[in-house]
């Protein structure tokens, strides 16, 4: 069934193509010489011919775009140090060691309860990095 659905399509494509190239170049004995339809297959061939040129213009638009935002964005890559995070990560892991003692304790037992004293201020990491960042500066 499929076979002959192809064929449904692949018959009167060739049956066109035959005979606009039979009544435009005289080579083929063309199925059909209406001048309508070559009129008509001519204007087809125009109108598909603005539209591949206006995807052209289109896509190479977007691309001239999307290269000049590449280039932005890798001009201010990366968007973080990675060797400060791995700064700022151990610093966490010292300050919560200190704190709320060992990660091997607090990732093992079942209920922690952490005494008024030694919760943490809305800002108290903010306060860490900041603090750490006037140590590197201190120390160039």
């Amino acid at each position: 069934m499929a076979v002959l659905a192809w064929i449904c399509v692949f018959v009167p494509i060739i049956i066109t193509v035959v005979s606009f190239y039979g009544v435009m170049t005289g080579k083929l004995r063309p199925f059909w010489h209406y001048a309508e339809g070559v009129f008509e297959i001519r204007f087809i061939g125009v109108i598909l011919l603005f539209l591949a040129a206006v995807a052209l213009i289109f896509s190479v638009t977007m691309t001239i775009i999307q290269v000049r935002k590449r280039d932005r964005l890798v001009e201010q890559w990366p968007t973080f140090d990675p060797i400060e995070q791995r700064v700022r990560e151990t610093e966490l892991e010292v300050f919560m060691d200190d704190r709320f003692g060992p990660a091997s304790f607090r990732e093992d037992v079942r209920n922690y309860r952490v005494s008024a004293d030694k919760n943490l201020d809305t800002d108290e990491f903010q306060k860490l990095f900041e603090a750490q960042q006037e140590k590197e500066a201190q120390k160039k």
